[in-house]
């Protein structure tokens, strides 16, 4: 798909990796909304790439169909899909106090990672299913965001873990399932990338973190993660596949 003149949706769009796939796919000529819960990120990174903020809650049935709705007002119809918003936390099953991790923090990872996720896909979906096919049948791309924790997940990341196995376990299925309506569906599982969250680390725990990385040695730039979150809009072969993007790095158990 060409990327020119597209509608895109970028959830998460306010700050780090999705800042980046907002700002690369703007860059590249798609008219983008960016969608976050904070708002300020997302009027910010808006007004500065010519794109429109909308108030989104990736979890909630009804945020997510009036966003999708309100970007479709200012920039017509999406095609193309970035699901970027997430969560992340640690707990041990059994803490050092010696009770369980409370349930309902392993509850609100899935519902923003998980079901987060299936309910943007599955509301885009329904939009994009009606425009009309252009070439080859194509009418729509989702790339979703899963993590190298979905494969080898760190002790006390099991909330973190499940989630985004569950993204990675979801995106065959849907694309076999949205092959009739010409939408694809890839998953981009990323290492160690330099987010606002790992930024904010002292230097000397990032540069630990980069060294765990075969090569290169450093943690990844969120323009990477954009350039191949835009080249699987690009190649139209590229569907159902879950792409790691890490430097070959594999997580020790802690």
């Amino acid at each position: 798909m060409n990327i020119q003149g597209q509608a895109a949706l970028v959830t998460g769009g306010g700050s780090g990796l999705g800042e980046a796939t907002a700002r690369e796919l703007a860059r590249l000529g798609a008219k983008v909304a960016v969608l976050d819960l904070n708002m300020a990120n997302a009027e910010r990174v808006a007004a500065e790439i010519g794109g429109v903020a909308v108030h989104c809650n990736v979890s909630d049935a009804d945020s997510m169909a009036q966003a999708i709705q309100t970007a479709a007002a200012a920039h017509g119809p999406a095609r193309i899909l970035m699901q970027i918003a997430g969560i992340g936390t640690a707990k041990r099953v059994v803490g050092k106090d010696g009770k369980a991790a409370p349930l309902e923090e392993f509850a609100k990872v899935i519902n923003v990672n998980l079901i987060g996720t299936y309910n943007a896909a599955r509301l885009f979906a329904e939009a994009c299913s009606k425009l009309d096919p252009m070439e080859d049948g194509a009418r729509g791309v989702m790339v979703f965001t899963a993590s190298v924790a979905a494969f080898d997940g760190q002790v006390g990341q099991q909330a973190y873990s499940a989630s985004k196995a569950g993204v990675v376990g979801m995106t065959l299925p849907m694309a076999r399932d949205l092959a009739q309506h010409g939408i694809r569906v890839c998953t981009i599982a990323p290492g160690l990338f330099k987010t606002p969250l790992l930024a904010s680390l002292p230097e000397p725990i990032q540069q630990s973190l980069a060294a765990s990385i075969p090569f290169p040695a450093r943690l990844g730039k969120p323009s990477e993660f954009a350039e191949l979150a835009c080249h699987i809009v690009h190649n139209d072969h590229l569907n159902g596949e879950v792409i790691r993007l890490d430097g070959a790095l594999r997580m020790a158990p802690r």
